[in-house]
């Protein structure tokens, strides 16, 4: 996009004015993917926050040259993978800290019956061994290629293409099987 390389061009600069932009145009979806990563609304906005803090004072000494959003997911999910194998990942998870969809559905019905379904999803989610839930999410959710994420993870595409496949396999039967916690 245009306007994510006039911001990288002005980050490069050093001006950091351009970081309040760069914020408010991705802050929702690395919420939404940290959340989704850990499950818990307090550590997903803790990511998030590092991550910003950690961009802000490379402003000006790091010279980007990648896509500016795939730089902030990268970070992201390593930020996110270091705090959970750190074990500051609270164990609780419940659907109130779970990830909350929204819906713009008019009809109540509907709205019901889509937040019905978003929270059996957000459920079964939370049941996937992490490197599962994150190749989908950065696959699904974030669009990456399995190349980038492979090159991410430092591990081999079919490695990364294996734990996709499990994934939706097992998220494929967990809802079926009506997931119940």
């Amino acid at each position: 996009m245009l306007e994510d390389r006039l911001l990288i061009w002005k980050f490069n600069k050093g001006k950091r004015e351009t970081i309040e932009r760069i914020y408010a145009k991705y802050k929702d979806d690395l919420m939404t993917l940290s959340a989704a990563l850990l499950y818990d609304k307090s550590s997903a906005e803790d990511v998030v926050h590092d991550v910003f803090v950690k961009f802000i004072r490379s402003c000006g000494q790091m010279r980007l040259n990648q896509s500016l959003k795939g730089y902030l997911i990268t970070c992201v999910v390593n930020t996110a993978r270091n705090k959970n194998k750190a074990g500051q990942r609270r164990k609780d998870t419940s659907l109130d800290k779970a990830v909350q969809f929204s819906s713009n559905l008019h009809s109540p019905d509907l709205a019901a019956m889509f937040n019905e379904n978003s929270q059996k999803l957000a459920l079964a989610l939370t049941e996937l061994p992490y490197e599962q839930r994150e190749v989908l999410l950065l696959h699904l959710y974030s669009g990456l290629k399995f190349k980038a994420i492979a090159e991410m993870q430092n591990e081999l595409i079919s490695t990364i293409q294996g734990r996709y496949r499990y994934g939706l396999n097992k998220l494929r039967s967990l809802l079926n099987g009506e997931v119940e916690k």
